[in-house]
Parts: structure tokens; sequence; C-alpha cells
């Protein structure tokens, strides 16, 4: 059993347990968004972008975690060593594992939620498209770039390992740099969306509450374990919670001094509505103004 092995047959106990609820700390911290896309069964408020760039960032991410050269050496080290040290020996990897499952499952409701739009020309488009918002076609198009990308990267990463092991550690940390440039422009689209439409629609806020401090702990815990060596994927994290905490800021003072106008189907209550959902006098409650979507031919 060489150095490196010895070390990690022998985990500290303070680091392991901290690991492990970091783990936990992560499944917590998305239940609170997944909850509420559920219970508002809408996912209005998230932008697309936001979604498509979370999720690749974090399979940018897992990838750098699996091919990094000190995770072959850590799996090959629990041949030798029990399985409770194997087990945390591989924390590090659950956690971007763990993280990278918790927003893809943001991605599944995201599309399953999306508001719907009635139109018999467009089935598939969404009310909000009439005001320039994004389509449910937009939805789809996001999701199948995330499976592209990610069968991408599993296809590159197997080439790398089977052909050239040699520069593996230059794709390990591509993969870090990738993954750390989506994360830094991942809170903007959802910065605009938020200050666009001056409230939070489906995102949690308890969600970011609780992932800003979360993400700055989880860094040192990754810092501690990787070094320096391994700042490209613990550097993910604290540009992540930088522009986290932004938005969070920005959600908290929406929810709280912004505009109190009732938000239905994806878009603001009709210029015939005022914020209690009530009607001008004079002008019918149910007028439906045409659109582009609106069908030529109309019954009379």
């Amino acid at each position: 059993m060489d150095s490196y092995c010895r070390e990690l047959a022998s985990p500290g106990v303070f680091q392991t347990v901290l690991s492990v609820l970091i783990i936990l700390g992560i499944i917590l911290s998305y239940l609170p968004q997944h909850i509420r896309i559920i219970s508002r069964r809408s996912s209005f408020g998230i932008s697309p972008y936001f979604v498509l760039l979370g999720v690749t960032s974090g399979t940018s991410a897992f990838a750098n975690i699996l091919v990094f050269p000190s995770t072959a050496q850590d799996v090959a080290c629990c041949q030798e060593i029990s399985g409770i040290a194997c087990f945390a020996g591989l924390l590090g990897v659950f956690q971007v594992a763990m993280q990278w499952l918790c927003f893809f499952s943001i991605l599944l409701l995201y599309v399953i939620y999306f508001p719907r739009a009635t139109s018999p020309t467009d089935p598939v488009g969404t009310v909000s498209s009439t005001s320039g918002g994004p389509t449910y076609r937009t939805a789809l198009v996001i999701t199948g770039i995330c499976l592209l990308h990610a069968l991408v990267t599993i296809m590159i990463s197997l080439a790398f390992e089977l052909r050239h092991p040699a520069a593996v550690s230059a794709w390990a940390n591509f993969l870090g740099v990738l993954a750390a440039i989506l994360a830094s422009i991942q809170y903007f689209p959802q910065i605009y969306t938020t200050f666009r439409l001056r409230c939070v629609g489906s995102l949690s806020i308890s969600m970011m509450c609780i992932q800003t401090p979360g993400s700055l702990v989880w860094a040192a815990s990754l810092a501690a374990r990787k070094g320096w060596s391994g700042w490209s994927i613990w550097g993910i994290l604290v540009v992540t919670a930088c522009l986290q905490g932004t938005l969070l800021t920005m959600a908290i003072y929406f929810d709280s001094f912004g505009s109190k106008t009732e938000w239905k189907v994806g878009q603001p209550a009709g210029q015939n509505e005022v914020p209690d959902g009530s009607t001008l006098a004079g002008e019918p409650a149910h007028e439906e103004r045409p659109s582009e979507e609106t069908p030529l031919l109309q019954s009379q």
C-alpha cells in the first residue's frame, strides 16, 4: 500500500462527517425549489437559460471530478482499504453527483410544469410567447441540448481515458474551467428574468438562502480534500455562491417590496385588470385580445 492509500485508509472523522452533512444539505437545499414548482404547478419565473447553463455546468463539473486523476487514485485504493474508508474518500464525487442530480430534477420539473398554451393553432406554444417570453418549444430544445451535452462529454471522456490517458488531466481541467464559465454566467439570465418580471415566480428563495452559504462551506470542504491543485473543482462553487447571493438579494427585495400585481399563467394581468383582480369599469372581464396565435377564421 503506497503512502496515498495509507492516508486515505485513515479518514478524518470531522472531514467525513462534514462531507456527509454537505450531501444531506444539498438534497435539503434543492427540495424547496422542487416543492415550489410542484405546489404551484408552474415553472413560471424561472429562466430557461438559467436551467440550461445550470445543467450543463453541473454535467461538466461532474465529469471533471470523475476524470480527475486523484479520483482514479481513490478508486484504485478502494481495493486495498476498508469500505468505510473508500466511501469517505469518494464523498467528494458523491457530493458533485448529488448536486447534478438535483439540478437535473429542476430541468425535468421545468419542462413538466411549463405554462402551456390552449391555442388550437400552436399546441406546444405558451401564453408568454405573445409577449416575447419563452415557449414550450424552447423548453424542449433546452432539454435536448442538455442531454446532447452530457452524451458528448461522456464520449470524449471515454476517448481520453482509453486512447490518450496522458491528456486526461488537461481534459479534466478544461471541464473544470468550462463548468466555472457556465456557472459564472448561469445566474445572469435568471437575474435578468427576475428583474424584468419584478417577482420571483416559482423561484425558491428558501433554496437560495440555504445554498448561498452552503456553497461556500462545500467549497471549503472540497478545497481541504483536493488542495490548490483541485481549484477547478471547488472554484466553481465560490463563483456560484457570489452570483447566487446577488440573485437572492434581488429576489428578497421584489418579494418584500415589489409589485403586488397578480400574475397568471406565465404573464401579468391584462391591461383591463387592476392588481386586486377586478376589471376596469365598462370592459368585459373575459375579453380575449387577438394575437399572432389567434385563428384567422373564427365562428361568429
